[in-house]
């Protein structure tokens, strides 16, 4: 018996080493399951109506075709986007909560609010949708033509015209600050509980302009319930090249919203390669890509690090502005 002890042993480092492959193979499969296998909640930082809300369900519908499984958009648009941010960067890191948000939440808001999250630490890039500029609508009767027409009789009545926006801390917010220092003009903010009240607003006369996405601004524009006297684009815009920028009265004036996709800071990077995949190939589907156009939006892919440069970039750019209109963080 003692001859075969060396065999036996033999048989058992064998039978060990095939038991530890098994249990790495069935690890490995583990790891490589499929994602997702059930719904992904996409909390969206505008009510219903407003640009991002747009952009957001153009983009959940292909997203869902492409993943199998249903991208559920969730509003969550209260204190200037900030809740959905909250809870996207408390959510569980598994991939199944995104966040839906435009630069506005992301790079203007921290200069404004009092945020329990930071948008560059908390939350992790996934991929952009793509560039919006906005538009700078008025009130139908208002006896203004023209971005200079407007600002003529913003000079010759100060601080009775007044602004809208979706929010404090929004891009519309900030655009019609902007608007306002450099016009030289004085201008009264009106904040809304979103960018579709603030239409409502605009359209009712109960303000006279309002700087927003052309996806949620043009179809009103179509109807003549609104007019449009310039986009905040450094460059016309292709879908109505007869609308004049907002630079070529004021020069140097340029800004344009983006859009992107997030996650919890945690999550797998092989989650967020294949969320960033999904996405590209979402946004870029030729019925996609044309839906998007129509709604204002210039499809531009960015791998996850070039759009946290990009937030960076956009935040120190955007408390640049806040600092120089010396406004406050509540």
């Amino acid at each position: 018996m003692l001859q075969n002890r060396p065999l036996d042993f033999l048989k058992t480092r064998f039978y060990a080493a095939l038991l530890a492959m098994g249990n790495g193979l069935a690890h490995a499969q583990k790891a490589d399951a499929p994602f997702p296998t059930r719904p992904v909640r996409l909390l969206v930082t505008q009510a219903a109506g407003g640009p991002t809300d747009v952009v957001a369900r153009i983009y959940a519908t292909r997203l869902s075709e492409l993943m199998g499984q249903q991208a559920v958009v969730d509003n969550r648009h209260s204190a200037g986007g900030s809740i959905a941010g909250e809870l996207t960067s408390r959510a569980p890191t598994d991939g199944y909560t995104l966040m839906v948000a435009a630069n506005g939440t992301l790079a203007v808001a921290p200069h404004l609010m009092k945020l329990t999250y930071d948008a560059r630490k908390d939350l992790a890039p996934v991929a952009l949708i793509g560039n919006s500029p906005l538009g700078l609508l008025v009130h139908p009767p208002l006896p203004a033509a023209s971005v200079k027409e407007l600002l003529a009789l913003a000079k010759a009545r100060p601080g009775r015209i007044n602004f809208g926006s979706p929010g404090p801390g929004a891009t519309a917010h900030l655009a019609g600050e902007q608007f306002k220092t450099m016009g030289g003009i004085n201008i009264v903010h009106v904040p809304y509980k979103g960018a579709s009240a603030a239409l409502v607003g605009v359209m009712s006369g109960e303000i006279e302009m309002f700087i927003t996405g052309l996806s949620s601004g043009m179809p009103y524009v179509k109807q003549k319930q609104l007019r449009i006297l310039g986009v905040t684009s450094a460059k016309r815009v292709v879908l109505i090249p007869d609308v004049p920028t907002i630079g070529e009265t004021l020069p140097g004036y340029d800004v344009t919203s983006w859009y992107a996709v997030l996650a919890p800071a945690g999550t797998p990077q092989s989650i967020i390669e294949r969320l960033h995949k999904l996405s590209t190939a979402a946004v870029t589907t030729p019925d996609i890509n044309s839906k998007l156009t129509s709604a204002g939006v210039e499809v531009e892919t960015l791998s996850p690090q070039q759009l946290g440069a990009k937030l960076a970039r956009d935040h120190e750019r955007w408390g640049k502005v806040v600092a120089a209109a010396g406004m406050k963080p509540n």
